[in-house]
């Protein structure tokens, strides 16, 4: 009923555009809501947020010159009303990349001072060898490679003493392609530099036998997919990290080519943790953007602590952006685990993330069965979809913006989940200033999700949403 009464609301605001106005909004009605008007529930249906629906109106629109004149500026009115505006400055809250005050001293094995020794030594490494990048500016042309595989106890590294001393400039399609297991990158500044957007499409290709991949605080700009994992042969590299990195872009991406912060495709037991994931708007093409997802008939992946802002300004401009999915918007076969794509993830854990200021949903759930979301807190996102009949989510301890929603017949496990204006829980929640506005009694917590966005332990006594004490580490 909420939903109805928001489209009744669009539909009066058309209605109501100045004196001579309102019979030609009523007139082409047929054009805005076509569902709503002959009764099939086609591409628009009950379940929808406001700002998909205004997306879907503006969609109708394209090229009815006349009453986008008249529709346009109230339904851009429209927008900003429920698409609050992102402030300037945004608090990190200590996720992504860190300058270590506690570093334990690496000696290196080798050191490289050049693109040509880095790809050399990184061909040439050994198990337990670190390979360490003098400081300065590389500029890459061609993809770097793994060479050999490193074991569990003795893991390849590639490095920079500190970060921030390494700039590895990629003007190339794939910056770093890693094939073997047991490789550990750490410290680095990746940036994208192509002249066109999809020249510079992954800064880490992670694919086939890249088993226990670390990718650990790094500083990831201007790419497509900054780190992308699938399989390759039939072979799945399973069991990474990816933790403590910033991934960023510093303007919308012009390309058709599909904009993923963290693109996992079949892989199994990845841990995604701690890293600040910012920026990510495509401006061609579908225009459809997330910051992280798995998907491919993958299971047992861990999306945990991570700070989501979908964009940093200006969330109402065109495109349409998803902070966190799994499954995001399917997978063709030949690209799934075993070749099937019934089920798109399985048994993953997205828990103790802060996703803010998403056009469209916070965290999506899409033909993934025996999800847990749990206890994150989503800021100015049209809230938590689950959606496909395969799909099943046990949806408990949210703090969100927006609402929760299951569609075409997913099944959700909803328990003390506070849905609201999160502007009326927190100090500033759209500048994530999130200590708590006023007192918050603890609830009961529960088994499985043992620490908090701040790393601190949770209690039998614990509180809602992402961290379990004064909201903000």
């Amino acid at each position: 009923m909420r939903t109805l009464r928001k489209i009744a609301t669009i539909l009066a605001l058309l209605s109501a555009i100045g004196a001579a106005a309102p019979w030609y909004a009523a007139r082409h009605a047929d054009v805005l809501f076509p569902s709503v008007v002959d009764g099939v529930g086609q591409g628009l249906y009950w379940g929808r947020t406001p700002g998909e629906l205004i997306r879907y109106a503006k969609k109708r629109l394209a090229g009815h010159t006349r009453l986008e004149l008249v529709a346009l500026p109230v339904l851009d009115a429209v927008q900003r009303r429920y698409e609050r505006p992102v402030p300037g400055a945004l608090e990190h809250l200590g996720k992504g990349w860190r300058k270590y005050s506690d570093d334990i001293v690496l000696l290196p094995d080798i050191h490289v001072g050049s693109v040509e020794e880095l790809g050399q030594a990184m061909r040439a490494a050994r198990p337990g060898q670190t390979i360490e990048i003098r400081p300065g500016r590389y500029e890459i042309r061609k993809r770097l490679d793994t060479g050999t595989a490193g074991t569990a106890v003795s893991p390849i590294t590639v490095r920079a003493a500190r970060i921030g001393e390494v700039v590895l400039a990629v003007d190339a399609s794939e910056g770093i392609k890693v094939s073997q297991p047991h490789w550990i990158f750490e410290n680095l500044d990746l940036r994208g530099v192509c002249g066109e957007d999809r020249y510079c499409d992954h800064a880490f290709h992670v694919v086939g036998g890249a088993k226990h991949t670390t990718i650990r605080n790094n500083r990831i700009v201007d790419f497509n997919a900054h780190v992308k994992v699938n399989g390759e042969d039939g072979v799945w590299p399973d069991e990474g990290l990816l933790q403590f990195n910033t991934l960023s872009n510093s303007r919308p991406r012009n390309t058709v080519l599909s904009v993923v912060f963290f693109d996992l495709v079949g892989a199994n037991g990845w841990r995604v943790e701690d890293n600040l994931v910012a920026h990510f708007v495509k401006s061609d093409g579908n225009r459809v953007a997330y910051g992280l997802f798995m998907k491919g008939n993958g299971q047992g992946g861990v999306i945990e602590r991570n700070l989501v802002v979908c964009t940093l300004d200006a969330i109402s401009q065109p495109g349409v952006r998803i902070g966190i999915s799994l499954g995001g918007g399917g997978t063709g076969d030949a690209f799934c685990r075993d070749g099937n794509c019934r089920l798109e993830y399985r048994s993953a854990r997205v828990a103790n993330n802060i996703v803010a200021h998403c056009n469209d949903s916070g965290i999506d759930v899409f033909k993934s069965s025996d999800a847990l979301v749990a206890y994150n807190t989503l800021i100015n996102t049209g809230g938590i979809d689950v959606r496909g009949a395969e799909s099943s989510a046990w949806v408990v301890g949210n703090v969100l913006d927006g609402t929760i929603r299951s569609r075409h017949g997913a099944l959700i496990r909803q328990e003390r989940n506070e849905a609201g204006d999160t502007r009326e829980l927190f100090s500033d929640a759209d500048a994530l200033d999130l200590s708590w506005s006023a007192g918050r009694d603890p609830v009961e917590g529960m088994a499985g999700v043992i620490a908090d966005f701040c790393g601190q332990p949770r209690g039998v006594a614990d509180f809602l949403g992402a961290s379990s004490s004064r909201g903000g580490c």
